[in-house]
């Protein structure tokens, strides 16, 4: 039955083009379906029934996993299900039969644009700007400046940056392939951390990645993580900033400046425009904020609510 899991795993990188965390996430969120089935003693996919198939979530459920990560679980099975069914191991009704358990959205958490200052002018520093001092100034200005995520921004190469055009190119989740745009001043500093800082980390002239570490190997997403845990923890805004914390932050003060919902779709990469609108709640909720904070009359007392009875004239 593991056959089924490598080529399942192979679909998904050659067809799908999913990136290898990935594929690993789903090598590991299936090996428990298969722990499951040697539980049941089934030795086919065929001895697969609705009844077992509900049984596999209730045992997530039980074993204490949060129901984000159960539902994550649910839908790589579900997939793989599907996958069995294409090949002929399982009828097609039995691949709609798993239950996807219902998950409540959680709302990103960006940080404010004077947090970001605050972040960023950490990494600027007071004392001499050495390579690698460069490099982390160029790195955290290209993630806000950007959107990018910490695969995609670990990825990127040195000819993916346009200085001339202002853009940056980007390879995302599935192979696709997109174009972002860079602010003067992270064209400014990229242009810098090109001519100034990574000749110096460049240890062999074939390599290509942009961001190199201290003996001149591409970057890791640890080292990403730990960069950017270090500035965090010099500005004072301690472990709740992640990679993921800027991608926020970026998308998030975008709608605050009124850009366009589907335009900061395509600048996320996101292949569904519901994924984009949960940062317009956020938004909403942070203009809600600024006007309790500013309006005169926000927390005076009143004769409470006003309830229309017919539409009024706008």
């Amino acid at each position: 039955m593991h056959t089924r899991l490598n080529q399942f795993l192979n679909y998904l990188q050659s067809e799908r083009g999913y990136a290898a965390n990935t594929l690993a996430a789903y090598r590991r969120d299936l090996e428990q379906l298969f722990d499951f089935m040697e539980t049941q003693r089934l030795q086919s996919w065929s001895e697969l029934t609705p009844e077992l198939l509900e049984r596999s979530v209730i045992v997530l459920q039980d074993s204490g996993y949060c129901p984000a990560t159960v539902a994550r679980k649910v839908a790589a099975a579900r997939s793989f299900l599907h996958f069995l069914y294409t090949e002929g191991d399982l009828p097609r009704e039995l691949t709609d039969w798993l239950p996807q358990p219902k998950v409540g959205r959680r709302l990103p958490h960006p940080l404010s644009e004077s947090e970001v200052k605050r972040l960023l002018e950490a990494a600027s520093g007071s004392g001499v700007e050495t390579p690698l001092r460069l490099r982390d100034r160029t790195l955290l200005e290209v993630l806000y400046a950007t959107g990018l995520r910490a695969t995609e921004a670990i990825a990127l190469r040195t000819g993916d940056v346009d200085l001339v055009g202002g853009v940056l190119r980007c390879v995302g989740k599935g192979n696709k392939e997109r174009l972002i745009p860079l602010h003067p001043r992270a064209q400014q500093i990229l242009s810098r951390y090109l001519s100034e800082a990574r000749p110096f980390l460049l240890i062999n002239a074939n390599e290509t990645t942009l961001f190199l570490n201290r003996v001149g190997h591409p970057l890791t997403r640890q080292g990403l993580w730990f960069i950017i845990q270090q500035y965090a923890q010099e500005s004072g805004l301690g472990d709740r900033v992640t990679p993921h914390t800027l991608r926020h932050s970026f998308a998030t003060h975008l709608l605050n400046g009124g850009a366009d919902l589907r335009q900061v779709q395509q600048f996320l990469g996101h292949a569904s425009i519901t994924t984009t609108a949960i940062y317009t709640e956020v938004s909403n909720q942070r203009k809600r904020a600024v006007y309790d904070q500013a309006h005169p009359r926000a927390f005076e007392t009143g004769d409470g609510p006003i309830h229309h009875t017919e539409e009024e004239p706008v």
